[in-house]
């Protein structure tokens, strides 16, 4: 089997042998999301953080290199990818008072093998001039006929939007849930393209009225100068499922099996469920700490209150195989 190759960065985790004060991260998380916070960790504690970062291939890597793994952490997002790491059976149990106590339980494995950091909610994106506020409150509401040609979306078979119809199924049954696609999808106004932010430049462009994204994709947009005016054309509502809360998901982290570096990675994963490392990657990621005793930045909280879902996230990870047969079944993107 071939191996996706690591970038540059990652060639000082190749070594053979581990160095006192270092920690070495798999991550699918982008650079710029993540290394500001590891430059904090490393000022306070001394311990440098090795990053590897990959676009697909961690699960394979790990399970390739095996013992001798230079990895201690991975840093994933989607409870689907860390469910996929459980099963591999890449990682290890974690014994943590502090992690126990700062992360709720509906945020970390039952088994303690891995811990939400942050946590997202996918969201309608909605024109500020042609859709009033409040007009749509549920995600039922989006295969209703009158937002018929009004509606942008990713592809149906982005995890995403994979996670979301999981829910809905897990809510209301995979008949329910196969006509919602089918009516969600006789709403789109084009074809399933592109990612979330272009879903809300189509909004800005008057192709579309509403879309479907992630909350965090409202701050990358007002951190990019060419980007500002479609995030000011929209306004972020926050739907419910008729008999739930608004869809989130997290991004997460896990020690792996072979963790040459266990007590320094064990030093980072604690100062990430810290006050302070909370709010580091809360607020660079536009996302919500998940410790209840940590607010979300005042730029995350202007954007609305919600109730999230209370779906136990072990469920909607092993919602997706069936949740992507019925996206697939309804040609959700042809």
């Amino acid at each position: 089997m071939r191996l996706p190759a690591l970038p540059v960065l990652a060639s000082v985790l190749l070594g053979t042998t581990a160095m006192a004060q270092e920690v070495n991260v798999y991550s699918y998380r982008q650079p710029e999301l993540i290394e500001p916070i590891f430059d904090v960790f490393t000022e306070e504690t001394g311990i440098a953080v090795n990053v590897a970062f990959l676009n697909k291939g961690m699960v394979e890597r790990l399970q390739a290199e095996g013992d001798r793994s230079p990895a201690d952490l991975v840093f994933t997002v989607d409870i689907a990818r860390l469910e996929e790491i459980v099963e591999a059976d890449v990682i290890q149990p974690v014994d943590s008072e502090a992690l126990v106590a700062a992360i709720p339980a509906e945020f970390r494995d039952p088994e303690n093998r891995w811990f939400a950091v942050t946590s997202r909610a996918r969201v309608v994106y909605a024109s500020k001039e042609r859709v009033a506020d409040g007009e749509i409150t549920t995600y039922e509401d989006l295969a209703d006929p009158k937002w018929k040609g009004r509606i942008c979306t990713r592809s149906g078979t982005h995890e995403y939007n994979v996670a979301l119809a999981g829910a809905y199924m897990l809510h209301h049954g995979e008949d329910e849930t196969r006509t919602w696609l089918e009516g969600l999808k006789a709403n789109l106004a084009k074809k399933p393209q592109g990612n979330d932010r272009a879903q809300v430049k189509a909004i800005w462009a008057g192709e579309c009225d509403i879309s479907l994204g992630n909350t965090y994709y409202m701050g990358q947009m007002l951190d990019d100068p060419e980007q500002i005016a479609w995030a000011e054309s929209v306004r972020l509502q926050f739907p419910h499922f008729t008999d739930g809360g608004t869809h989130v998901n997290i991004s997460g982290i896990a020690m792996t099996k072979a963790a040459p570096n266990r007590e320094n990675a064990l030093k980072l994963m604690e100062f990430l469920a810290s006050p302070e490392g909370q709010q580091l990657y809360a607020t660079l990621n536009d996302e919500y700490p998940v410790s209840p005793d940590t607010a979300p930045s005042e730029r995350v909280a202007s954007w609305g209150s919600f109730e999230p879902d209370t779906l136990p996230l072990m469920d909607l990870a092993r919602s997706r195989p069936p949740a992507l047969r019925l996206i697939e079944e309804v040609d959700f993107d042809g």
